[in-house]
């Protein structure tokens, strides 16, 4: 197996800046690994909802989380400031993979990277539905060239 390298900020098309916070840090001084998923969360859908393209209440269709995966390359801790980078790796019929690169403070290369899948479903019935045309063009967006 090839062992995982940082990415580049030019990796990605579009930063979000997080705060860490105090309750952050685990007991080994650095930010816990469950905590980097809820950033990768915060980074997707305050796009989604700066796009217009997602209504947490109110949306027929919504993105449910099928897989997850995250490389830890160097420790990111309170009080650092973090810039999540997102892009999208592949666009599917009713499925996305999110990719995100977690930069600490002003670091060129990526403190932690990983993925995860959104299949997007009907709210009413659970089961996979075309992705909205708003939502494919906003993800568009986001594909490297």
């Amino acid at each position: 197996m090839t062992r995982p390298t940082p990415d580049p900020r030019t990796a990605y098309r579009h930063f979000r800046a997080i705060s860490t916070r105090w309750m952050d840090n685990d007991v080994y001084g650095h930010v816990n690994n469950v905590v980097y998923y809820s950033y990768f969360d915060t980074v997707v859908n305050q796009y989604l909802l700066e796009q217009g393209v997602l209504d947490i209440e109110r949306s027929t269709v919504i993105g449910l989380v099928v897989e997850t995966q995250c490389n830890y390359f160097s420790p990111i801790t309170f009080p650092d400031a973090v810039q999540a980078g997102l892009r999208v790796a592949k666009l599917g019929s009713s499925s996305v993979r999110y990719e995100v690169g977690l930069f600490r403070n002003d670091d060129p290369l990526a403190s932690a990277q990983g993925h995860f899948v959104h299949v997007y479903v009907d709210r009413a019935t659970r089961r996979p539905t075309g992705l909205p045309e708003d939502l494919r063009r906003a993800l568009t967006l986001l594909v490297n060239p």
